[in-house]
């Protein structure tokens, strides 16, 4: 298994350009930021671990994802860069398309999307997306990016969507961008995955994550795709051997440690010792 980072980012503390300097010198694969455009102060939804209040205040002071990873590409080589979790239902399709393009061409192919939903139903109203339509939305915009990515003259007519023939360059160095949805693993959004993305993230408060990858790899089978979804574990507590075994038995194709949001000396000693740790 990969072994990928994760920086809750946010106006203080270590920046992700340091971090991923950091991180690629210890041998650490992915990079990942979250998103949060903003997060209104009137709040009806509840946050996923079931509180009425947010953990912290860094949801209040998250720093752009896509502009974080551009610096982040600009002085490493080779590490990996990701997001968990971004909401692209939050921007203009069209224009986030090209974003992320210029970012996966200027970093040599480097980028994969780590994308939710939208938990903050709240902050979704304020981006004109329905609460109970966010699936909706969010496939739209994928297959639109998609068609901006990979056709020569893309176009794409849905319900929230909708732009005719046009010209959209760089290209994706790959030839696509892999999208990994990061949501609690029940059958619907296994069933959606496998119909739209490339694979799955888990959330933090994740559990029964093998037999929750085995009902991923059914329905993708059965939506008749080619390969196995990629499978990738936010790790969110300190870690038994019968952990490590769930997630081997899930396919699991990286682990997502988190770092706190520090200065760079307390940040860098965090990275030694999980690295050594990791064997890496």
């Amino acid at each position: 298994m990969r072994n990928g980072i994760v920086l809750f980012t946010s106006d203080r503390g270590i920046t992700p350009a340091a971090l991923a300097v950091a991180a690629e010198e210890r041998g650490f694969d992915t990079l990942y930021v979250p998103e949060h455009t903003h997060i209104p102060v009137r709040r009806d939804a509840a946050h996923p671990t079931g509180g009425d209040d947010l953990p912290d205040d860094r949801y209040l002071r998250t720093l752009d994802p896509w502009v974080s990873l551009a610096t982040a590409a600009a002085v490493t080589s080779r590490i990996g860069l990701s997001t968990a979790v971004a909401l692209p239902v939050e921007s203009d399709p069209i224009t986030l398309a090209k974003t992320i393009a210029t970012l996966d061409h200027l970093s040599g192919g480097r980028v994969t999307i780590g994308a939710g939903f939208g938990w903050n139903t709240d902050e979704l109203t304020d981006h004109h997306v329905p609460a109970g339509k966010r699936r909706t939305v969010l496939k739209e915009y994928l297959e639109a990016m998609r068609a901006l990515w990979t056709e020569e003259e893309a176009s794409y007519d849905g319900e929230f969507v909708s732009f005719g023939p046009s010209w959209a360059y760089p290209k994706p160095p790959q030839g696509r961008v892999p999208v990994i949805i990061g949501a609690g693993g029940g059958p619907k959004t296994m069933k959606w995955i496998a119909a739209h993305a490339d694979g799955w993230m888990t959330t933090p408060i994740e559990t029964d994550i093998a037999d929750k990858a085995a009902l991923l790899r059914k329905e993708w089978a059965e939506a008749g795709r080619d390969g196995s979804p990629d499978v990738r574990v936010l790790v969110a507590k300190k870690p038994a051997a019968e952990d490590f075994a769930d997630w081997a038995a899930a396919g699991a194709s990286e682990l997502i440690w988190g770092v706190p949001d520090a200065d760079e000396a307390t940040v860098h000693a965090y990275l030694d010792k999980l690295a050594g740790r990791l064997g890496l």
